[in-house]
């Protein structure tokens, strides 16, 4: 078991890292948990349009405590704004923009990584795990680019990046890259490869702390 570290990016510093990363008039879906905090940090000068599942395009940011409108939430069930020129419809439709490839980047917590690009963010096994997936199983397969946004271990220290997820599967080789509190990491067909090291963090430091080999030199894009 390795030990946990209050070092590297917080999690709204691992959001504003995403948010450079996601091009100028992307669609983006958000998924629930610290994936939302993108939202709060869109790049001076671009704009990205925010899609939910339950049927909105063109989703802003949660209005202050107490305000907003109770019957306009996202999928996790949080108040949200609407954009100028936001489109309501229905869930059907919804999922056939994800399915069909429409949107191009979504973001998402996860349980485990590995190399290979699998992703487990739903259940851990366990008799009182969440009983359903929900629509990550359709946003790994359809979206053009997933990017996980997670600490680099668990609670107890363990790595969440690893060689094999043990947990049961929302997609196979569906990662493209990964945001932790240590580390900006490419998922490649050799395996994990470090792009960016989170401030006052060493290499061995995130090496130590994942389950499976990180390629040093990879050419950055």
């Amino acid at each position: 078991m390795t030990s946990t570290t209050s070092t590297g990016w917080t999690r709204d510093g691992i959001a504003k890292r995403v948010a450079h990363d996601i091009p100028n008039g992307s669609y983006v879906n958000l998924g629930i948990g610290i994936p939302e905090l993108v939202a709060s940090h869109v790049p001076e000068g671009r704009t990205f349009i925010y899609h939910t599942e339950n049927g909105l395009l063109g989703m802003g940011p949660s209005p202050a405590a107490g305000e907003g409108d109770p019957e306009l939430i996202n999928a996790g069930k949080r108040r949200v704004t609407m954009m100028p020129g936001a489109a309501f419809f229905d869930q059907a439709t919804s999922f056939a923009m994800i399915r069909g490839g429409h949107l191009d980047i979504s973001v998402l917590g996860a349980l485990q990584v590995a190399a290979n690009g699998d992703l487990a963010n739903w259940s851990t096994g366990a008799d009182d795990a969440i009983p359903a997936v929900g629509g990550a199983m359709d946003l790994v397969a359809g979206v053009k680019r997933v990017f996980v946004m997670t600490t680099h271990v668990t609670k107890e220290g363990e790595p969440k990046l690893v060689q094999r997820c043990t947990y049961p599967l929302t997609g196979r080789s569906v990662v493209t890259r990964i945001y932790s509190d240590l580390a900006v990491i490419d998922v490649t067909e050799r395996g994990f490869a470090l792009v960016e090291l989170a401030p006052g963090i060493a290499f061995d430091f995130v090496q130590e702390r994942t389950g499976a080999p990180i390629i040093a030199n990879h050419a950055r894009k």
